[in-house]
């Protein structure tokens, strides 16, 4: 293999794994060499052998982004609709009344994957955690596209039905809902046994209030069985929150505890409602300390969250308590570095604090944390053995000048524009901003008609009937342009 080795010569900074300090370090003017098995040489001057070289003058080399929390489906379809829309009753949570009403036919689920991971490897993702509805082109787009992902099917024996906007109700049918569970099941086998090497599966009951206590506990211990990690929605939204109360008294964190579920290799989507967060009625500090004691993961997606007014309390005081918070996009814009960015920002409004939360701890949830929730060692940062899955930044690009340090440049000011590679098994996966393996701009045009299909048929899946504009006004009046009204010389 080793004339299958390439080396970046000298790059300005590279982003390097100590194990000595179990974290991120910079290394200034260091060589990197890898192959397709992983990074054979990181720090001073590499002298083996080698097929290729480059330089790494004006570059930082960085680790890739592990996402543990996004999906797929009908959720890029959403862009531009539902922002300013919500429930009120419902704590001003849209999911619930207005998640079930855009329809994606078979034809644009893969035009709709394709976006979506193309969204996420341009801004550094290299592993990503997708839950979704199992379909025919699922591993196979995730195989062209070069990524590294895990797919985890969703499945649930409860739907959500909103009645008169005021009230969740759930329609229970617990045979389709273990069906379903066969088949993620199926799907998840298929994956880990992918001759690419490159996907794996997650065992993913859908939502928490949505299963009974006998599927997560079944689902759990197939996962268990396997050796993979289990994903659950957990203490998402207030409405969740509350009827876990009234069905058994306990938070999502509580509750899952007393189920025997809790443990390091389960990941919790969300996970903001816990005990302790201000809008809850325990005031007690239970639930963060279960979490960290069991070394179970959150994956925290501030970005869907905050648009809907919710955030996570806070990301740093769920460090200090012990809890592994890694990081997700849930929903678009499928950015991670926004994520991060965001992710800091929250941490600081709901913490009062600029010291809740450092740049350098939420570089740590993207990489290290989030391989850490995968239970592998090998993703997620750069060192010696680990997979060659990393980001090539441009240090001269503008919105990085100037310099004092790279990782706060990139994560404040410059995010993907300045990312000029991605590679995952040491393959360019993007190029200049474009990913290189999938027709990213024919996936756009057929996703524009996904949604205007969507949106003609809402009406019919919205329990009142009501038209698309009811449901989601656009954001300015509809009006007209005579010529004689932009006359600005009158």
């Amino acid at each position: 293999m080793t004339n299958e080795i390439h080396v970046i010569r000298k790059a300005q900074t590279v982003v390097a794994f100590d194990s000595t300090r179990n974290g991120h370090v910079y290394l200034n003017d260091a060589d990197v060499a890898y192959d397709g098995r992983g990074f054979v040489h990181v720090g001073g001057q590499y002298d083996g052998p080698f097929a290729s070289e480059s330089s790494g003058r004006d570059r930082m080399i960085m680790p890739g982004f592990v996402n543990v929390h996004c999906h797929s489906g009908e959720e890029p379809i959403s862009k531009g609709i539902f922002e300013d829309m919500g429930t009120a009753a419902l704590w001003g949570n849209a999911l619930y009344e207005y998640s079930n009403l855009l329809e994606i036919d078979d034809d644009a689920i893969e035009a709709s994957l394709t976006v979506m991971v193309g969204d996420l490897m341009r801004c550094g993702v290299t592993t990503l955690l997708d839950i979704a509805g199992p379909h025919a082109s699922w591993l196979p787009t995730f195989a062209k596209s070069g990524a590294r992902a895990f797919v985890a099917p969703g499945f649930r024996e409860a739907q959500w039905h909103v009645e008169d906007s005021r009230r969740l109700d759930f329609r229970w049918d617990k045979a389709r809902g273990r069906e379903a569970f066969a088949r993620a099941l199926e799907v998840v086998d298929i994956a880990a046994a992918h001759p690419s090497g490159r996907l794996g599966g997650v065992v993913a009951p859908s939502q928490i209030e949505t299963c009974s206590p006998e599927l997560l506990q079944d689902a759990v211990a197939a996962a268990r069985k396997r050796g993979m990690p289990t994903t659950i929605h957990a203490a998402q939204t207030m409405t969740e929150h509350e009827e876990l109360l009234r069905r058994h008294g306990l938070t999502a964190v509580q509750y899952l505890e007393s189920l025997g579920l809790l443990g390091k290799d389960l990941i919790l989507g969300h996970c903001i409602f816990v005990d302790s967060h201000s809008w809850t009625r325990q005031r007690t500090e239970i639930d963060l300390r279960l979490l960290a004691d069991r070394q179970t993961t959150v994956a925290h997606c501030p970005v869907t969250f905050s648009r809907s007014g919710m955030a996570l309390e806070s990301v740093g005081r769920y460090r200090r308590a012990g809890v592994n918070v890694a990081l997700g996009t849930d929903s678009y814009p499928f950015n991670m570095l926004e994520e991060m960015r965001q992710a800091m920002i929250c941490a600081r409004l709901s913490g009062k604090s600029v010291f809740d939360v450092a740049t350098g701890d939420i570089l740590e949830a993207a990489t290290i944390a989030g391989a850490r929730a995968l239970g592998r060692s090998d993703l997620g940062r750069i060192s010696v053995g680990a997979k060659a899955d990393f980001l090539v930044v441009d240090l001269r690009h503008h919105a990085m000048q100037p310099v004092y340090d790279p990782l706060r440049s990139l994560l404040h000011c410059a995010a993907e524009r300045a990312i000029e590679g991605v590679y995952v098994d040491g393959t360019c996966v993007v190029s200049g901003g474009r990913p290189t393996l999938i027709d990213y701009d024919g996936a756009l045009a057929a996703l524009q008609a996904a949604q205007d299909y969507a949106c003609r048929k809402a009406p019919q899946n919205d329990p009142k009937g009501r038209s698309m504009r009811m449901l989601a006004p656009l954001s300015l009046p509809q009006g007209t342009s005579p010529a004689a009204d932009w006359n600005l010389s009158r």
